[in-house]
């Protein structure tokens, strides 16, 4: 369920909406309220919105921490809480080009950081109930007491050389070929900027960042799914002129030995003992809430092995919804050892069970009377795989004897 709806309502379409709805729906209204077009303020308030919206929207990361958290969720450098692009840029983009003299865009933002994936193996208990974990995160982030710029305030210069971008370009004849590459400045080591050995910060040594490890919660709602992402907006490592990016945790749900999730479901599989699938009789096994299921066969109600039947309401928690799924039960039937009975009481299951098929065999037919016997593996498969060889030798003799039989 999405918490706000504020950003569909401002494009005018459903929390469902596809990317090409999406695409149809800012562009119609971004025409219609762009500054060249509508020069009221209110049309240009009403331009920033739209734009944000489409950005917010079209990027399945940030929709989905829109959609689980709202505006609120959405955290970072850049006009809006947004990565760093303005209403002009998308719109330049979006159109390949503006309206007047607008071709070339707004002034881009800072650059954004990499996110940071981790796994969080989840097991099926914890996925229906919940839990919150506590996972410690080494990370970067700007020097506390220079505040990332490296040496005593005042101090610092950006680099002559290469105008603070770390990076210069290098031209080298060699011969008839003239190679031109970039490398990392020499002047400033790559740091983009001048501070004096004795006026840099003592605590990075002028690198501008340091490490830092934090304790972060991890909240795993009751029904999240395989694959499902927990964002935290802006805890990436910290760069100067860098918005930081997000640590991202995925989801990843540990196989059960007795449950099988499909989707808000559940499926399990029971082994009935032969008397209560055919007299009934009652069944309880462990849920995986804790919880003991129970339920009763009704005696006349013939449960056949491969038979599957449901318990509503008791699978998997809807996420963040008060509704569940349902639990499938798969029977299979085990069956009494050999000899299990006398041959009296035998007699007896003849008079209740339904009568045997009858044998039809047609009249005039040759019948061989055979005996079964148990499989050995060591004799009956050697035996196939002689035969495999020995298929153009029929006539020779026999290869092994898996059952005795007697033309009659």
């Amino acid at each position: 369920m999405v918490k706000d709806t504020k950003y569909y309502d401002l494009l005018g379409v459903s929390p469902s909406a596809g990317e090409n709805e999406l695409k149809k729906a800012y562009r119609k209204a971004a025409l219609k309220y762009h500054p060249d077009k509508n020069p009221s303020p209110e049309a240009a308030e009403k331009f920033k919105e739209l734009s944000q919206a489409y950005e917010v929207l079209s990027d399945d990361q940030k929709r989905e921490v829109y959609d689980n958290y709202g505006e609120e969720g959405l955290s970072g450098g850049g006009p809006g809480g947004m990565g760093g692009m303005g209403a002009e840029d998308i719109f330049s983009q979006f159109f390949g080009g503006g309206f007047g003299g607008m071709g070339g865009g707004a002034p881009r933002g800072p650059q954004r950081g990499k996110d940071i994936k981790h796994t969080i193996s989840c097991t099926l208990e914890e996925l229906y109930k919940g839990r919150t974990a506590k996972l410690a995160l080494n990370k970067t982030i700007l020097c506390k007491l220079c505040d990332g710029r490296g040496g005593k305030e005042g101090k610092v210069k950006q680099c002559g050389s290469c105008h603070g971008s770390g990076m210069r370009f290098v031209t080298r004849q060699m011969g008839p070929m003239i190679q031109r590459f970039q490398t990392v400045c020499d002047s400033c080591q790559g740091t983009g900027d001048i501070c004096d050995v004795k006026d840099r910060c003592t605590v990075c040594k002028g690198k501008k960042t340091q490490a830092e490890r934090k304790i972060l919660q991890v909240h795993i709602d009751p029904g999240m799914k395989d694959g499902q992402r927990i964002v935290f907006s802006g805890e990436g490592d910290q760069e100067p002129n860098v918005t930081p990016g997000d640590v991202v945790f995925v989801v990843d749900e540990k196989p059960h030995d007795k449950f099988k999730r499909r989707g808000h479901d559940l499926s399990y599989d029971c082994e009935l003992d032969l008397l209560t699938a055919l007299a009934g009789g009652d069944v309880a096994f462990k849920h995986i809430s804790g919880d003991y299921i129970k339920f009763t066969v009704l005696p006349g109600e013939v449960i056949a092995p491969g038979a599957q039947r449901v318990i509503e309401k008791q699978g998997m928690p809807v996420y963040r919804n008060s509704d569940k799924g349902n639990l499938l039960i798969n029977f299979t039937v085990k069956f009494p050892e050999d000899h299990f009975a006398s041959e009296e009481k035998l007699k007896q299951l003849e008079s209740i069970l339904p009568p045997r098929a009858p044998v039809e065999i047609p009249a005039g037919a040759e019948v061989d009377e055979c005996d079964i016997q148990t499989i050995d593996p060591r004799r009956h498969q050697q035996s196939a795989r002689r035969d495999a060889y020995d298929s153009d030798d029929e006539e020779g003799g026999a290869h092994g004897q898996g059952v005795q039989c007697a033309s009659q």
